[in-house]
């Protein structure tokens, strides 16, 4: 792996050409720099040693999994955790910690496996339908109009680790303002000086430079955060962009969050690391944790006469069983799936409730409030060199990058869904370094525009599918320009007193023009990258085709951007807040800055869907600290913080 490295930055050297002022780049066979050819059966050759070696270890990563078990109709148990996913992953393990409680983690999904844990080929997984819930919002003509009937793939993990295992394992965690603003709200305990104990409890930081920051970061977590052990040319010619705009490279999960960086990945030696490999696997020995895979929870049990969670009945192997929980349930079904089952246990609008027949324990504003990072997915520009990923290239095995890979977990598959580098910055103050940001700039070593799996994942329509298969021979990068806080609610509703019948989401993306103000403010500076030297080296042209629908607008006008932004509509899956945590009296809250719920004992949510106000930055690590939070919180309140 050394000479990799090596091999690799030497790759990435941008010499100047010495007969003229303007500058060029080395010319480059390839990622790796070097010719290729007559080593294609060697390639080949490698490529099956290599998959056996995965395989040997694919079988060793399965022998770390905690076994399925069916609990018996009417089993009693401590704490009951519905959803194995970021949060309930945590919080099971944690709470078994505790040796005198019994914990069962229910989980409607099956079991992960080490070919969902290969980082590049990570977003493919949303095509599964056995691991992904596909939901969909509903039909709008204000946003998602390049897709399929006009609705968004809002794809949601299911399987053990939850959406951990589907997502791009960018691990971020916002800044100290926004869980400061949490606390304004009324919900004491959740400022940054209090949360900051359980970012720094949660990882491991795998990145030399940082291990020494003990300020802001922990060293002995389950869970491993470190760069990508790859990086292309093009990653680095962004940074480079970024200090000639002139903003810092910086450690956003440190004391600033305005600048650019690579990102940080919750990856270990070059795979995924989800929740549940990083908190269930190191607790697969542990007699007290009960663990049911492809358990569908139907409803959380309320005794009525004392408004108490007593249990849940769900649903497996065609089977309905009811299980009891002599201290407390715990809800980490996600923003989509906590709402639903809120609502269908009779917790929620009571209006809404009532149409569909279902008895209402709890009037509680449940579904209301939620919000997503919204990204414009139009930028792509291509490039002179082969020095991006084209997935035809990576998964080749004439070429190296397979076999690196499947022998080493080393090269571009270690790449987390080509996402290589990110930009926090603030549009309205662009000088200040300083704040919170407003617009994510997410780079990828790729072109958006030309990939051959990502217009299914997204729903393209027709239209939008012929002008992304133009591009699938090019070479490219593309910047997804990303709202980091936006103005505009939406909101999560049942459809059908039935668990089998997915809500209605309606996120209202761009509701409140100051979010569509925001995002072409972000457009234009993710356009100003493109032109700066670092990236003109390559020979970036931005691909201008017309958006459909947009052809009466003026090219990059206000009006076009807003069209397009319409258009190219793209979920970063940080979907939150509609189980709002606020204090006491608080009328658009469901729990209370314990996470319990209103009204409600013996009931908690823990995930991020308790967010009362979306974070600056992708959400999957601020849950697990919520996870860790809430796990010392119900510890503190049954007397067993000091004895696990």
């Amino acid at each position: 792996m050394p000479r990799l490295f090596h091999l690799l930055s030497a790759v990435a050297v941008i010499v100047p050409l010495q007969s003229s002022r303007q500058p060029t780049i080395k010319r480059y066979h390839n990622l790796y720099d070097d010719n290729m050819s007559g080593r294609e059966l060697t390639n080949i050759l490698d490529f099956g040693i290599g998959t056996l070696n995965f395989l040997q270890q694919g079988q060793r990563y399965m022998n770390q999994k905690i076994p399925d078990m069916v609990p018996q109709f009417g089993a009693a148990y401590d704490f009951v955790v519905i959803g194995a996913g970021t949060a309930g992953a945590t919080i099971a393990a944690r709470l078994s910690e505790i040796h005198q409680v019994e914990v069962l983690l229910i989980e409607a999904g099956s079991t992960e496996n080490f070919l969902m844990d290969i980082p590049l080929f990570g977003y493919m997984l949303q095509l599964s339908n056995d691991i992904n819930w596909k939901y969909q919002t509903k039909s709008s003509n204000k946003y998602c109009l390049g897709m399929n009937d006009n609705r968004c793939n809002w794809p949601g993990g299911k399987v053990m680790g939850g959406s951990s295992v589907l997502n791009y394992m960018i691990a971020t965690r916002g800044g100290a303002e926004d869980y400061d603003r949490w606390a304004k709200m009324g919900n004491e305990g959740w400022a940054y000086k209090n949360v900051l104990k359980y970012f720094k409890k949660l990882e491991t930081i795998d990145i030399p430079e940082l291990q020494s920051d003990t300020i802001y970061h922990g060293t002995k977590g389950p869970l491993h955060i470190s760069y990508p052990l790859y990086h292309t040319p093009l990653a680095e010619a962004f940074l480079k962009a970024g200090k000639e705009l002139g903003y810092p490279l910086l450690d956003y999960n440190g004391k600033n969050t305005i600048g650019f960086s690579y990102v940080q990945a919750t990856m270990i030696n070059g795979t995924r690391m989800s929740s549940n490999r990083a908190y269930l696997h190191p607790a697969r020995n542990r007699r007290n944790l009960h663990v049911t895979h492809e358990s569908r929870v139907k409803k959380i049990l309320i005794d009525r006469h004392t408004n108490r969670a007593i249990g849940v009945e769900f649903i497996k192997h065609r089977r309905i069983i009811s299980v009891f929980a002599s201290k407390e349930v715990i809800l980490c079904a996600g923003a989509v799936g906590s709402p639903q089952l809120l609502m269908l246990s009779g917790i929620g609008p009571a209006k809404h409730l009532s149409e569909l027949g279902i008895n209402i324990v709890r009037d509680l504003p449940v579904g209301e409030n939620l919000m997503d990072h919204v990204a414009f997915g139009g930028l792509t520009w291509t490039v002179d060199e082969p020095v991006s990923i084209r997935i035809a290239d990576m998964i080749n095995p004439t070429h190296p990058f397979m076999r690196d890979f499947l022998m080493s977990q080393s090269g571009p598959i270690t790449i987390p869904g080509g996402c290589e580098a990110l930009a926090f910055i603030d549009t309205k103050h662009s000088t200040e370094l300083h704040g919170l940001p407003d617009i994510e700039l997410l780079f990828t070593g790729s072109g958006l525009k030309g990939d051959m799996i990502l217009p299914i994942i997204m729903g393209l329509n027709n239209r939008m599918h012929q002008i992304w298969n133009k591009y699938t021979s090019t070479y490219g990068w593309t910047i997804l320009p990303m709202l980091l806080k936006p103005k505009s609610r939406g909101r999560i509703r049942l459809l059908a007193n039935n668990i089998n019948v997915k809500p209605e989401i309606v996120p209202n993306y761009f509701d409140n023009p100051e979010d569509v103000k925001t995002m072409i403010d972000g457009i234009k500076a993710a356009i100003s990258i493109g032109q700066t030297k670092a990236m003109k080296m390559f020979g970036s042209q931005l691909l201008n085709d017309t958006f459909p629908g947009c052809e009466n607008y003026e090219y990059d006008s206000y009006d076009y951007w807003e069209c397009a932004m319409r258009t190219a509509t793209l979920t970063i899956y940080h979907y939150t807040g509609t189980c709002k945590m606020g204090p006491k009296g608080d009328p658009t809250a469901v729990v209370d800055p314990r996470l319990k719920v209103i009204g409600i004992q013996g009931l908690r949510v823990a995930d991020g869907s308790i967010m009362p106000e979306i974070i600056s930055a992708h959400t999957n690590i601020p849950i697990y600290m919520i996870a860790e939070k809430l796990a010392d919180m119900v510890k503190e309140d049954w007397g067993y913080l000091n004895k696990s």
